[in-house]
């Protein structure tokens, strides 16, 4: 059983989310430990779509070659709506919790399964709703998860970044991701 830490930083807009990747993985993060969450659209657009080309996934929208470029470089990813934020892209580690929470039918009482993942890996429920909010105002959230002393070198490494929000959460469960309900 292995005990991992997560850092999660808020960022504004998607060109400091592509910076912050390219300083982790240049420092030499695996890509298996990271993972980004913002919407798939911005909300002026009227078209919101994509579709599968292999490996690859093509998106349409404003943001289309920021998250066709990011599919390709995540181990797993999924597109999903979240109620009240709206339709979010979710790569990387934290999906793997979210498509295990789905598939599983352990998610319960009446939080989405976004936020059910965020509550498995050890983020408290008041800034789960933060986190929320932040995507919700099209904000993107990009994570490292590993033990504390990558982590806390990961959180310095983001916060070279400028994000609005940078925060560690401590002692989740890697071996199960178990999805529990929020009190």
């Amino acid at each position: 059983m292995e005990i991992t830490d997560t850092v999660i930083a808020v960022f504004a807009d998607h060109p400091a989310v592509e910076a912050a990747i390219k300083k982790l993985t240049t420092a030499g993060f695996e890509m298996k430990n990271l993972s980004v969450v913002g919407k798939g659209y911005h909300t002026d657009e009227k078209v919101v779509g994509f579709y599968n080309t292999g490996d690859r996934v093509k998106f349409w929208g404003i943001r289309g070659a920021f998250w066709g470029g990011f599919w390709g470089l995540f181990l797993g990813g999924m597109f999903m709506a979240v109620p009240v934020v709206g339709q979010v892209v979710v790569l990387g580690y934290i999906a793997t919790i979210v498509i295990a929470g789905i598939e599983n039918a352990i998610i319960v009482g009446g939080i989405s399964a976004l936020a059910a993942a965020l509550f498995s890996i050890g983020v408290p429920k008041d800034s789960v709703i933060e986190y929320e909010t932040a995507l919700k105002t099209d904000s993107f959230l990009v994570m490292a998860h590993g033990p504390a002393a990558e982590i806390a070198r990961a959180k310095t490494i983001l916060g070279t970044v400028n994000p609005t929000r940078i925060d560690v959460h401590s002692g989740a469960n890697t071996t199960a991701p178990a999805v529990a309900a929020a009190d």
